[in-house]
């Protein structure tokens, strides 16, 4: 009998870890449409994950936009965020709606370093691990925030919080990097791994 303690404990002893590792790239939160709820408050983020990015914009090109032009705001809804965000009662990607010809997303070598190998959609959740706007990894991957959205990504947790990237449909080199905790996005460029 006391062999067979001593093997259970054993057998639980090692087999913690394995329980404890991060699944990089496997599903964290259940995608939209499954079981989690948005954030009460204000219906962004709380761990809501849009079921698929935003659709191409279909509408005539915006002319390009003056050196000296405002930044945009977001916050379509009281308590919204001032950043690109989407709503979580029915995936809408608030913000996405400049085109193909957006000035601010113009990349003269795009896919320079190639394009994500990575699995991306809503079955994917990788974790931030560390870094800034002007590279973060996760996964062995790398990427960068276009400069634009620098100010959109202020109250991002570099080296924790949960993400998802999706194809942009408008911006060519483009991905977007949807914040779970936070249900905002930003554009990211692939820098390999």
């Amino acid at each position: 009998m006391k062999y067979l303690y001593t093997l259970s404990a054993a057998v639980l002893l090692f087999a913690f870890p394995v329980f404890a590792q991060e699944h990089r790239g496997a599903p964290a939160h259940a995608p939209s449409g499954g079981g989690h709820a948005a954030n009460p408050e204000h219906g962004v983020g709380g761990g809501r994950i849009p079921a698929h990015g935003p659709a191409p914009v279909r509408t005539p090109a915006r002319p390009a936009a003056p050196a000296n032009d405002q930044r945009r705001t977001f916050n379509d809804q009281q308590g919204h965020p001032q950043a690109p965000h989407v709503h979580a009662e029915n995936d809408k990607w608030v913000g996405h709606d400049t085109g193909r010809n957006d000035p601010h997303y113009h990349l003269d070598h795009p896919w320079e370093h190639g394009h994500f190998t990575g699995p991306i959609g809503a079955g994917h959740v990788w974790r931030l691990g560390g870094g800034g706007p002007a590279r973060f990894g996760f996964g062995g991957f790398f990427f960068s925030v276009a400069p634009y959205d620098y100010d959109y990504c202020n109250d991002w947790l570099w080296d924790s919080d949960d993400i998802v990237i999706y194809d942009d449909p408008d911006h060519v080199g483009w991905y977007l990097a949807y914040n779970v905790r936070l249900g905002t996005y930003i554009h990211v460029q692939y820098l390999g791994m």
